[in-house]
């Protein structure tokens, strides 16, 4: 008996803990919900519906958990502009996304259209038609919708909403009842008296289809049966049209949302109230969306200014760029903005892997998955025998328009070139439908007309009055076009022929060969040799199609290294402004025209695994072969590139080429033809630095940068710390330029000390190290065998770092060059550096020019490069302390005068021209030290490249900082 009562306080214990878990999960809103429950003895089935409904419409996609673990449908949601339409007004679009003050209809809430008008009869329920474009909404709208009814926040005065998914509904074939059918998706609703249509007690239902053009519906009554009891079992599509006619529970009130081009599936009279979603019409919604979705998306504070100069960019270029403002009238690219801006400015090596190609494939699975072209009505055939994907059908339609434009450099397109790319070779009735319908619901979704100034029109094009049209971001063009590439879709007509023929042949090779197989046994094999020839066919095919492959790689090769583009911003810095806009100084752009260089990169994202599963599921598929086949040909034409110089922004694009496309082996094989890596002046971000750390990742351990220069980078110590990875494959590391502090130089020690870092030489110039830092990266000196060459020129580190320099210096042995230039440092404390460098075993060079040295100072400093005896170590130290040594010139005296040229802009003027006049009367005294003609002439040559330098500088004709190698 105790064993028992054991086991039953045991299951007690255990439902007590599910339950509490239960309430847990659900919101505090729920509270109310579950004291009611706890005084009946069994659970309310409208409670156990809310509980899970709110649970299913919480699910958030994949593409959505990108923007951090703080994000959920209550902080993100942002209501759309929703206008009640009558039935003459009810078709097309608002005539332009900016002329809001023009609209005649009030704005509303899907809550008011169920609220009662004059028209409305006693006892009969609403049906409201909730329609708009692709991108409008309407998804969002739904599911915001059913989480405030769980929650108790809107259309209280239903007691039971039962949502249903019309693509759901159109895959079920067999006969059901009503209630069948509420109950295979929710079973705990299967007995509800809700349902039962006694009374009308169905007036307290509100039934919610979204999707409504998924399914065909027929409301003839020829066609279509009568049914009033919710218990009979019917075909799906008879009962749905028996809910909208209101035989069957009349009182029960029906949402259903669908595109434009299925409005004219349910007729006007068994509509109720019809309304439009017309997606975010002013900059103030779409402010709010973009506030939504990156100011909280870390959950943490330190970056909100960061986030909120960000929104006001954003803000101030949607109220400036027009364009832009019409793209972000639906939300859909509201959502392409915020994860691109995402993309850009909050990558981290903490965060998951994402590409700029994953995020617009996912862009299009989020609005296109699972999508078919259907034909409408007119047709017996269902919807979805057609298999027709949608996506592939955008491909081939608006991605050739796409890819023309890139190959003639163009962004805009009139109504004349519209129609002859899409759907100009369409001849039967299905296709003049499908294309009816393509055009109502899909080809606003990726074009716009053209709002900008006449004045950025060509002359030709602003003669005619046909209204130009370009995409609504620019890089879907890029992207359409290179998945209309990468898909083959661009083969010629020969090609295609080839292929069918292949097929053919192919297939009727395997039934002749099997057949004579068995006649083989009876009549000799000579006569039946040649059959052999169909095989011959498929092969040849072969051929062509590898040709064809090889052949868009030399194109992703080709136009990666584009002369023309050469010198344009880094792609990623082109993305950025083209969603913030420019702020200060306009972009260098060389290239006439619109450059296209998101294009190729496109291009290597598309084959990588994961964007090729996404587009699988949109029915675009790419296969394994074709991917080894483009890939085997782009090895060999981006190493043959490589080969020859390029500036720094091409490499920054490769680089991100090779990390869009996600393949480790091509990765390593492109970088082994690579020893430097000069990215001067790029402006680094997070993404970058993540980018070139992920791609020298993929390399051996055994691969080594000869020199990896990222002077003048803008980095800082979180950007440092990113590029730990990519430090480790470095043997130059120059990191001039870039303001780095002390605490930047704790990170820099341990690099030196890390066992698998190979460092040799270290620029650090012009960065505030300060005496504090210099002393914390010296720490590294003793235990680090790699360095042969630091440069600590222009980092305040003074008499005491010095002094602390001069102290480690004999704990490490392999240091040759040491460079200390501009650094406040006085005589005795170069004296002591220098008396350190004498009996150091193997430095031979020590930059001290730039300091305030005496010129005393500076003769001692001669003297003491050069060993006291011949007892000493018999080495001589070479000081370069100014242009002269003593009375003759120094042999170093141009690298001196480079590197001030060079270094001057960004460094103290005034102090600069002290010192070139230092330099002209150390060259002054040591010319009439001359007797020789030729020595004094060599003087003047000196003299009058010093004096050069100094009117440069006084007039700032001197070029800009570029940074210096020693």
């Amino acid at each position: 008996m105790s064993s028992l009562h054991r086991q039953l306080s045991q299951l007690l214990a255990v439902w007590s803990r599910k339950r509490r878990m239960d309430i847990s999960l659900y919101p505090a809103t729920y509270f109310h919900f579950r004291t009611i429950c706890s005084t009946t003895s069994e659970p309310d089935p409208i409670q156990i519906h809310k509980r899970k409904l709110f649970l299913w419409f919480s699910h958030l996609p994949q593409e959505e958990k990108q923007f951090g673990s703080y994000f959920s449908p209550e902080t993100m949601h942002v209501d759309p502009l929703i206008l009640e339409r009558k039935a003459e007004e009810k078709a097309g679009l608002l005539c332009s996304p900016l002329q809001t003050e023009a609209l005649s209809s009030p704005s509303v809430t899907v809550e008011q259209l169920f609220e009662p008008t004059d028209a409305w009869s006693e006892g009969r329920g609403v049906n409201v038609l909730l329609y708009g474009a692709v991108g409008t909404g309407k998804s969002t709208v739904v599911r915001k919708l059913v989480l405030d009814w769980c929650t108790g926040t809107t259309l209280t005065h239903f007691k039971l909403l039962v949502p249903f998914s019309c693509e759901d509904l159109s895959q079920l074939s067999k006969v059901a009842s009503l209630r069948d059918l509420v109950s295979r998706k929710y079973l705990h609703l299967r007995k509800h008296p809700l349902l039962s249509g006694e009374g009308n007690q169905a007036k307290d239902v509100l039934f919610l289809f979204s999707g409504m053009e998924k399914m065909k519906l027929d409301f003839r009554i020829g066609s279509t049966e009568l049914c009033s009891d919710p218990n009979e079992a019917m075909p799906l599509d008879v009962v749905v049209v028996n809910l909208l006619r209101k035989y069957l529970l009349p009182e029960a009130s029906i949402l259903v949302t669908t595109r434009l081009s299925a409005l004219d599936r349910i007729p006007q009279k068994y509509v109720s109230r019809c309304a439009q979603i017309c997606g975010f019409n002013d900059p103030e919604r779409q402010r709010a969306y973009f506030t939504s979705r990156l100011l909280h998306q870390s959950g943490e504070t330190a970056r909100d200014n960061e986030t909120q100069a960000l929104i006001e960019l954003l803000y101030l270029n949607l109220q400036r760029e027009k364009q832009l403002a019409v793209a972000c009238f639906l939300p859909s690219y509201c959502w392409l903005t915020c994860a691109t801006l995402h993309f850009l400015h909050f990558t981290d090596a903490k965060a998951p892997i994402r590409t700029l190609t994953g995020i617009y494939t996912s862009f299009l699975r989020l609005n296109f998955g699972g999508e078919v072209l259907g034909t409408g009505t007119g047709t017996n055939v269902p919807i979805q025998e057609h298999n027709n994907s949608l996506m592939l059908y955008v491909v081939r339609t608006v991605g050739k328009l796409a890819f023309d434009g890139v190959m003639d450099k163009r962004t805009l397109f009139s109504e004349k070139e519209l129609e002859q790319w899409i759907g100009g070779e369409t001849k039967t009735d299905e296709e003049l439908r499908q294309l009816a319908m393509f055009r109502t619901d899909v080809l606003d979704f990726f074009l716009a007309p053209c709002v900008e100034s006449g004045n950025h029109l060509p002359e030709a094009l602003c003669e005619n009055d046909q209204r130009q049209y370009v995409f609504a971001v620019p890089a879907m063009q890029e992207y359409l076009a290179a998945l209309y590439v990468v898909l083959g879709e661009n083969k010629s007509a020969l090609e295609k022929l080839t292929r069918q023929v292949s097929v053919a042949i192919g297939q009727a090779s395997e039934d002749v060969n099997a057949l004579f197989n068995i006649l083989s046994k009876f009549i000799p094999l000579r006569i039946f040799a040649v059959f052999n020839l169909l095989k011959l066919f498929p092969k040849l095919y072969d051929k062509i199609s590898s040709h064809n492959k090889g052949s868009i790689a030399r194109t992703m090769a080709a136009e990666m290294f584009r002369t023309e583009d050469s010198y344009n911003e880094d792609v990623l810095d082109q993305v950025k402004q083209s969603l913030l806009g420019v702020h200060g100084p306009q972009p260098r752009q060389y290239s006439e025209g619109q450059p296209f260089e998101l294009y190729p990169i496109f291009m290597g994202g598309l084959l990588h695994y994961g964007n090729r599963v996404l587009l699988q599921q949109l029915g675009c598929s790419i296969q394994s072969t074709t991917v080894v086949q483009i890939t085997r040909v782009l090895r060999k034409h981006l190493v043959r590139e490589l080969n020859k110089p390029q500036p720094p922004e091409e490499l920054m694009d490769l680089l991100v080429l090779l990390y869009e496309f996600q393949n480790p082996r091509l990765t390593a094989e492109v970088l082994a033809s690579i020893r430097t890596i000069r990215l001067t002046n790029i402006r680094m971000t997070s993404l970058k630095c993540f980018i070139l750390s992920s791609v020298l990742s993929c390399t051996p351990e055994s691969y080594h940068l000869g020199e990896l220069d990222l002077s003048s980078c803008l980095l800082t110590h979180d950007m440092l710390q990113m590029l730990w990875p990519a430090f480790r494959h470095t043997h130059n590391l120059n990191l001039q330029f870039n303001s780095l502090g002390s605490e930047s130089c704790i990170l820099l020690r341990d690099l030196l000390l890390d066992p698998k870092s190979s460092i040799r030489s270290l620029q650090l110039c012009d960065n505030p190290l300060l005496e504090s830092g210099a002393c914390i990266l010296l720490e590294a000196l003793p235990d680090n065998q790699s360095l042969t060459h630091l440069s600590l020129m222009h980092t305040g580190l003074g008499d005491q770092g010095a002094l602390e320099l001069a102290q480690r210096l004999q704990q490490h042995t392999g240091l040759q060059e040491l460079n200390v230039a501009y650094n406040n440092i006085g005589d005795n404390a170069a004296l002591d550096l220098v008396d350190a460098c004498r009996e150091h075993p193997s430095i031979h060079t020590v930059h001290l020019y730039l300091n305030p040295l005496s010129d005393v100072g500076k003769q001692s400093l001669y003297v003491r490069g050069v060993p006291r005896s011949q007892g000493g170590s018999g080495r001589r130290v070479k000081v370069l302390a100014s242009v002269t040594e003593g009375s003759d010139i120094s042999e170093d005296w141009h690298p001196i005068l480079r590197v001030i040229r060079e270094n001057a802009p960004s460094w103290d003027r005034q102090r600069v021209k002290q010192q070139l006049q230092v330099f002209l009367r150390d060259l002054e005294w040591g010319r009439r030290q001359q007797q020789s003609l030729w020595k004094r002439l060599h003087f003047r040559r000196v003299e009058k490249g010093v004096r050069q330098t100094l009117k440069m500088l006084e007039e700032d004709t001197l070029p800009s900082s570029t940074g210096y190698s020693k």
